[in-house]
């Protein structure tokens, strides 16, 4: 029978790690005597990152006395105290190859039930000083585990465990940790999760992505979103085949191949990423795809801005014969093939991608119904004002409004004046089951995300495509203003060439950093990051060009056309979707 060695508790603090400070409860001090077990925590302990620790599906972390052992004998350690692996039970018994997801115990006077793996973060590694820990607990079937509190109750340090059932599907804690993060997913396995109630609600998604991850879908569904590999590696030459004037200050180009053969089809909402000739060097953007998916050629849409150099030269240069550079067609903001209903909703430039699903819905699936939504400055400034009229002219299930903020005397065909706000959202009387696409601006993206969620729309149902870089995520360090992106601190580095393409820098590599990730942070790109180690695919990166070397190898590799910057670095010039 298992027992219960040592209670660990301690609350958050701040810890100064690499010039930083995090925010962390993965200190835990052994306690004396009886702990109350409440639903959320034990007396006395806390969290400081609840997005990924604690809360009802965590409540308690399980370590077992036997994973000391060996580590210690692994890493040469003799110095592992109870706690150390931020662990609130320290156990003797309840290996994780023996106790299954939905197992059901009491300890003390409380009643818990296994919920899910540890997930393991950089910050155990903070607490061992051993940065690869996350990966080695991994590896090496070793996670742990976490509990559900059924019962509270006053439990302390040599309380036996007393099995109550076996949780449903018998799914061991080392077998659905390796069906998460180790290669050979197996869809049967993810099922068998699937089943099993007791799985928090954060592993049942990874099961379902695993699930429903498509033959010919590279990387790991279960962590990241899983695509086709790119149509071709690198950037290929596509020649400029005509230009169309949308407005005063945006323009379209259609590509096509050099030798007249079809391009591979895109997905409604994906972008080519271009690179163009540069008085400094090559400049590398990105634009999504505005025409209709499946066509030949390509179509992209361009605004030009005051001082864009990539706008700059493409309105200079852009005629028919003219040759760029482009990689192939990515991103993961693409039009569901499903019936439920479609809200497009867009500010400016933001229709650009949309409109492409504009095109993709009147080709494919006209009967659905689609609410078309834009604001523009006015009519001069309405990019596709004709254009995406005529589509929804052929879906009849289609509702369009149109806000102009400043329309001008001549202004018609627009429905109010001002942007787009909730409450123009509320007056829509959107179906509760809408799918929604949203572009523009980020502080639009923001107030419009947050709309929808008023209105009943869950977060799975909300897609959006920001302008440049995405948000960074830095778990348990507070978000502070950073400076634009550049070239980091120093002496500049003497190796290949890096472009942050959202970023719109190119910077030198310099070996000086240990990865991608350390120099992304030293350039104040920003980046998302968890382990740190090749194991939870948070940083997973669209790589558009060039290779890289990993140290140390990745748990598993993310799929063709990406890589995780946390644990690599370069060995040719590199673009990435950064």
């Amino acid at each position: 029978m298992a027992t219960l060695l040592t209670v660990s508790v301690g609350l958050p603090k701040d810890v100064d790690w690499r010039g930083r400070t995090v925010y962390t409860g993965v200190w835990k001090q052994p306690v004396d005597g009886p702990v109350l077990l409440r639903r959320l925590n034990l007396d006395g302990d806390g969290q400081g990152d609840l997005g990924g620790h604690g809360g009802e599906q965590r409540a308690v972390l399980v370590y077992q006395q036997d994973s000391y052992r060996y580590w210690q004998e692994v890493l040469g350690r003799d110095d592992l105290v109870p706690g150390q692996f931020g662990e609130n039970f320290t156990v003797d018994g309840l290996p994780d190859d023996e106790v299954c997801i939905g197992d059901r115990y009491r300890v003390g006077e409380a009643v818990v039930e296994v919920t899910q793996p540890r997930v393991t973060c950089y910050r155990v590694g903070m607490r061992m000083n051993e940065p690869r820990m996350a990966a080695l607990m991994v590896a090496h079937h070793r996670p742990g585990f976490y509990l559900r509190v059924l019962t509270e109750g006053l439990v302390r340090a040599g309380d036996e465990f007393v099995k109550l059932s076996t949780g449903p599907e018998a799914m061991t804690v080392a077998e659905i940790d390796a069906l998460l993060y180790l290669p050979g997913h197996s869809r049967d396995d993810a099922a068998r999760a699937l089943r099993i109630p007791a799985l928090s609600p954060g592993w049942q998604t990874s099961m379902q992505g695993l699930l429903e991850q498509a033959g010919g879908q590279e990387g790991n569904a279960g962590l990241e979103t899983a695509a086709a590999p790119p149509a071709w590696a690198g950037f290929r030459p596509l020649t400029v085949t005509a230009l169309d004037e949308e407005t005063s200050d945006v323009f379209s180009l259609h590509l096509a191949a050099a030798d007249g053969t079809p391009l591979p089809a895109a997905l409604p909402g994906q972008f080519l990423t271009v690179r163009l000739p540069g008085p400094a060097g090559p400049i590398i953007r990105s634009y999504s795809l505005s025409g209709t998916p499946g066509d030949a050629v390509y179509r992209i849409s361009v605004k030009q801005e005051p001082h864009g150099a990539a706008g700059t030269y493409l309105r200079a240069n852009a005629r028919p014969g003219l040759t760029v550079d482009a990689a192939a067609p990515r991103g993961s903001f693409t039009l569901d093939t499903g019936e439920q209903p479609v809200l497009l909703l867009s500010a400016g430039i933001g229709a650009t991608p949309v409109m492409a699903m504009l095109h993709a819905l009147a080709a494919t699936q006209p009967e659905r119904t689609v609410w078309w939504v834009h604001g523009a400055r006015d009519a001069a400034e309405h990019a596709f004002a004709v254009e995406s009229r005529e589509l929804l002219r052929r879906l009849p299930n289609a509702h369009a409004y149109i806000c102009y903020s400043r329309p001008g005397p001549e202004d018609r065909d627009f429905d109010s004046t001002g942007r787009i706000t909730p409450d123009v959202l509320r007056a829509l009387n959107l179906p509760p089951d809408t799918a929604a696409y949203l572009c523009g601006p980020t502080a639009f993206m923001s107030e419009i995300t947050a709309a929808l969620g008023e209105l009943g729309l869950g977060a799975t149902q909300v897609h959006s495509e920001l302008f440049g870089a995405q948000g960074g995520l830095t778990p348990g360090i507070a978000a502070a203003p950073a400076p634009p992106p550049h070239a980091p601190d120093g002496t500049p580095g003497t190796g290949p060439a890096v472009s942050f393409v959202r970023s719109g820098l190119t910077v030198p590599w310099s070996p000086a950093y240990a990865s991608l990730l350390e120099f992304a942070e030293a350039c104040d790109v920003p980046v998302r990051w968890s382990c740190r180690t090749g194991v939870c695919h948070t940083c997973v990166s669209g790589l558009l060009s060039g290779q890289v070397a990993y140290s140390p190898e990745p748990v598993e590799e993310p799929g063709d056309g990406n890589l995780l910057i946390c644990c690599s670095e370069p060995t040719s010039e590199l673009a990435l979707d950064l």
